[in-house]
């Protein structure tokens, strides 16, 4: 993983932790135990999905970076079918609260992006490759 895309993964993933941990709590003061479990597995899934998303495409941008929004469009897509698909499947639980589960992904969703966004900019990561300058250009100033 490039320093860069490192960088990014902290930057995104401490907040999203920290907002978290305060959905856990709001989820075991406003429904209990079966609300602090909900809201649990809601960060695990961002964390993860995300998470694996991101390196994802820091792999593929290694191999090439024409690849990358590809990639990040592709990771998108199959975030959201596996949260949609783990919806379905745990349709019917009664283990945890499923409102506390939502809630949180929402929220640690739109947190996660916006830390996300906010590392992505702060990197000041150049988008273009300079050529090397040759040591005739360095000489001559052009």
């Amino acid at each position: 993983m490039h320093s860069n895309d490192a960088r990014i993964l902290r930057g995104a993933a401490i907040p999203t932790g920290i907002v978290g941990l305060v959905a856990i709590l709001a989820g075991l003061a406003l429904a209990g135990a079966k609300g602090a479990l909900g809201s649990a597995i809601g960060v695990a899934v961002v964390l993860v999905f995300f998470t694996l998303g991101l390196l994802v495409v820091s792999y593929v941008t290694k191999i090439s970076q024409q690849l990358m929004m590809m990639a990040g469009l592709i990771s998108f897509l199959i975030k959201f079918i596996a949260v949609f698909a783990l919806i379905a499947a745990f349709k019917g639980v009664t283990a945890w609260n499923a409102h506390a589960f939502g809630w949180t992904v929402l929220a640690l969703t739109l947190v996660w992006l916006a830390a996300e966004t906010n590392a992505t900019i702060n990197a000041k990561t150049p988008y273009t490759e300079t050529a090397p300058r040759s040591r005739d250009q360095e000489k001559s100033g052009g």
